[in-house]
């Protein structure tokens, strides 16, 4: 019985189709090594574009990794790059090859998406979270407000982010992506339980990273 095809993200059908259709093409023409490397390259964007499922935790105050890969920071937030107001960070490193296809954090309704303009730097390096190019996903459920962001690094220069204000969305919903190695900030009320730790590996829409928590009284 022949494996099934993985489930890909339509944004990775161009980057896929293109070296396909001209390994297709050199074959044709005998040009035996080209069509060999370029069928290689159409294998690692299917693969690279990969969207798999994932078991969505049932508890409603949990906060869920929005993307896969490394967290680099958990906790006080890195000087200048949180929104205004009081927040605890975690962010996500992700490598080239972690699934990229980005989840909603915590469900509600979303309240603002906007697009910064900016650099490229390594998505790695704590000056990229303020610096880069991104989009930012504001979340609120209940009067709970929770801010998700995609932040573009050297080789990834597109953030996709499918969803609008206005939009109802659910815990581990997809909403986006970033081509290629890049970064993901999630930042929730500075009293939230923080469950994730710096190095820890996580998983898009499954792995928990936070936990909603009333104030103190």
């Amino acid at each position: 019985m022949l494996p099934l095809m993985p489930t890909i993200d339509r944004a990775g059908v161009p980057f896929i189709l293109a070296p396909a259709a001209l390994a297709l093409l050199c074959a044709v023409f005998g040009w035996v090594r080209v069509s060999f490397l370029l069928a290689v390259a159409a294998l690692f964007m299917l693969w690279f574009f990969r969207d798999p499922e994932r078991n969505v935790p049932s508890d409603s105050s949990l906060v869920v990794s929005p993307a896969d890969g490394r967290v680099v920071v958990a906790g006080e937030p890195e000087p200048g790059v949180a929104p205004q107001g009081v927040w605890r960070q975690v962010s996500i490193f992700l490598s080239p090859l972690d699934v990229h296809v980005n989840r909603i954090p915590f469900g509600g309704t979303v309240t603002r998406v906007e697009f910064r303009p900016g650099r490229f730097l390594a998505a790695f390096r704590p000056e990229s979270a303020r610096e880069n190019e991104r989009s930012e996903l504001w979340l609120e459920r209940a009067g709970h407000r929770v801010v998700a962001r995609q932040v573009v690094g050297v080789l990834a220069r597109r953030v996709v982010c499918r969803a609008r204000e206005g939009d109802v969305v659910a815990t581990g919903q997809r909403f986006g992506l970033m081509k290629f190695g890049s970064r993901m900030d999630v930042f929730v009320p500075e009293h939230w339980e923080l469950l994730a730790r710096p190095g820890d590996r996580v998983r898009g829409g499954e792995t928990p990273i936070a936990r909603l928590a009333e104030p103190a009284r």
